[in-house]
């Protein structure tokens, strides 16, 4: 498929701009196809926003072949880690979106020859992608000479797949899309959901305990399920995990998992800094602060009047995202990096025009997926994190 990228000039200005004293926006390659940045760089960490297989023409190349697009992809961002003073061997985490959980294997394959030893954490989930797409990667970074120490359970095996479960920067834990599988022999855990998600919050547990933290030094997390009619089923459970401090931030969405036997995967980020939730609630809060970063949870604007209608939607979720910031402190212009769920891509620029005016310029990185919302009438969820 060839298709040629075309965005607004005022986009295209607000992305070529001077590192400011917060944040430095990183820019090479191809323009994106949104309002957002190619990478940010900001309180120790480096931000990439969801790539796809684009050539330097913002064309989408290699279309149907996987292993071609990861490529692609990973040398692509290869390129703008080095831009920013990184590198793949510092990479901490990684997000593949694909769009075929059938290419799982294919894209595996592919991805496992970049990092032969220390893998980045890694999630896997199947979602709709932008442009037709077969895959898109998201990662976050440390500069190079930082700290990025994998942390390993004694009694786990080493995982099978081409990821770490968990590696330490300094005062924050990346842990990997876990799933219920026992990870001293990589036996799946069956049941209905509430055994299913007791067994990845307790492996979150283990592999936390042996970075010296626990659930209760959770901020963000993403709760994937392939049913969302078990969603108050997870519910029941993971909050029994956060009883002696407030929940953290989180999103939860519908989205297909690598393998059918799975009803569950998380994905958690864990700090040893002082935390602070923002609009604590029964499963999850507003937003949690923790040193200098805040991570927001997955926020929702519809309404009985604005049903379907993501331009309405998105002005009302990012009106509640400005909301959240000021409470903790923060002002959009601290946002390094979002995440935004559609539930149909045709409805991506509605989203972007209104998630441009927010922003208005310097735009943070992002990852946009179509995937299925828990709240009926909803078609867009936003998540942020912010550095000050």
């Amino acid at each position: 498929m060839m298709l040629r990228i075309l965005l607004p000039a005022a986009w295209i200005a607000a992305l070529w701009v001077m590192p400011m004293q917060k944040r430095e926006i990183v820019t090479m390659g191809p323009a994106p196809v949104g309002p957002y940045s190619p990478a940010v760089k900001a309180g120790g960490f480096i931000y990439l926003s969801g790539t796809i297989a684009q050539d330097d023409t913002g064309t989408l190349v290699d279309d149907g072949d996987v292993p071609a697009q990861t490529r692609r992809i990973i040398e692509r961002m290869r390129q703008i880690l080095e831009a920013s003073g990184s590198s793949l061997e510092q990479v901490v985490a990684v997000t593949v979106y694909l769009r075929s959980a059938g290419d799982f294997q294919a894209m595996n394959n592919a991805y496992r020859a970049f990092w032969p030893k220390d893998p980045p954490t890694r999630t896997t989930v199947i979602a709709d992608l932008v442009l037709g797409a077969d895959v898109e990667i998201s990662m976050i970074a440390v500069p190079t000479g930082a700290e990025r120490t994998v942390i390993h359970p004694e009694s786990w095996i080493t995982s099978p797949n081409p990821y770490s479960y968990a590696i330490r920067s300094g005062d924050t834990v990346f842990l990997s899309g876990l799933v219920p599988r026992n990870g001293r022999d990589n036996s799946v855990v069956t049941g209905d959901m509430k055994t299913q998600t007791k067994a990845v919050m307790d492996n979150a547990g283990e592999l936390l305990a042996a970075a010296g933290m626990s659930h209760a030094n959770i901020v963000s997390g993403r709760v994937y399920l392939p049913d969302t009619t078990d969603f108050q089923q997870m519910n029941e459970v993971y909050r029994r995990y956060f009883t002696s401090v407030p929940p953290p931030a989180r999103a939860t969405v519908r989205a297909g998992l690598a393998g059918p036997q799975y009803a569950v995967e998380m994905t958690f980020i864990a700090s040893s800094a002082p935390r602070e939730a923002i609009a604590p609630g029964q499963n999850l809060s507003a937003a949690i602060k923790a040193g200098n970063r805040l991570y927001a949870s997955g926020v929702l604007g519809n309404t009985p009047e604005n049903a379907g209608d993501a331009a309405a939607q998105t002005r009302e979720t990012m009106g509640k995202i400005r909301k959240t910031l000021e409470s903790a402190g923060y002002t959009p212009a601290d946002v390094v990096d979002g995440l935004v769920y559609l539930t149909d891509l045709s409805l991506f620029p509605q989203m972007n025009q209104e998630y441009a005016a927010f922003f208005g310029k310097d735009f943070p990185a992002r990852a946009t997926v179509g995937a299925g919302l828990v709240s009926p009438g909803a078609v867009v969820e936003i998540m942020v994190t912010a550095v000050r």
